[in-house]
């Protein structure tokens, strides 16, 4: 398959197949990047569709997906950087604050682990962006080590709809 490149079209090659990518490893022909049809782009990988981006923007997976859990660090103001991951976890050593996060993005979503130390009987406050039903903030389990859960969806810049799991281990 030629790759052409062009002063008005950039580069371009055939539109390609799932198990022929145009655009795909020198080694590894089974894995790349090809246009399975009108406005959408999909990845590749072992001749099977594992990513596609339609036309409107979505894109929609193959098989599993999963991200890291990443650690907050632990003080008196606790801000999540919604930038760096959509799942956290945090031991609190103390009574503390989860401040509202920062880069929230519309459509986001994830869970926030939150762990008593082996002490235990810590308490947490929320900030304004978060919105739990009823519009009361939940009350945690304060068992030495126990854990809960905030699964969250941002809804706006300024607004995270919130459920909480309490005493998952």
């Amino acid at each position: 398959m030629p790759v052409t490149i062009s002063g008005t079209n950039g580069l371009t090659a055939p539109d390609g197949t799932v198990s022929a990518p145009p655009y795909a490893g020198s080694t590894v022909s089974t894995a790349g990047v090809y246009f399975p049809s009108s406005n959408t782009v999909a990845i590749t990988t072992s001749s099977t569709q594992r990513l596609n981006i339609g036309s409107g923007g979505f894109c929609t997976y193959t098989g599993g997906a999963s991200q890291n859990i990443a650690s907050l660090t632990d003080g008196a103001t606790i801000t999540p950087d919604f930038t760096t991951a959509n799942n956290f976890t945090v031991t609190l050593g103390g009574n503390r604050t989860l401040a509202n996060p920062t880069s929230p993005t519309a459509g986001q979503s994830g869970i926030i682990y939150l762990v008593q130390d082996g002490t235990g009987s810590r308490t947490l406050s929320f900030g304004a962006y978060y919105k739990f039903p009823n519009g009361f903030a939940p009350t945690l389990t304060t068992t030495a080590n126990a854990v809960d859960a905030v699964v969250y969806t941002v809804r706006s810049t300024t607004s995270i709809t919130c459920q909480f799991i309490q005493n998952i281990g």
